[in-house]
């Protein structure tokens, strides 16, 4: 499944935000640095869907703000 994600980096807290089925946005505390924040979204929508980390990947979007994830849902 995939989805879009508009990452807001460096809040003062974690948020995710469902705009629509597949669109959302997400507030994270890491700032844009090395992947840090791309990193926190990732373990966000994890705990999000119930899902392994493993099974959220980053398609699109590593150093913009919209990004485009891919999850699995199935094993």
């Amino acid at each position: 499944m995939l989805i879009r994600v508009k990452v807001w980096p460096g809040s003062k807290s974690q948020e995710i935000i469902k705009r629509s089925e597949n669109n959302f946005e997400i507030k994270v505390k890491a700032r844009p640095i090395q992947g840090q924040a791309n990193q926190e979204a990732i373990e966000i929508l994890a705990d999000y869907f119930k899902i392994p980390q493993s099974k959220v990947f980053l398609i699109k979007g590593f150093k913009q703000r919209n990004k485009i994830f891919n999850i699995k849902l199935r094993y």
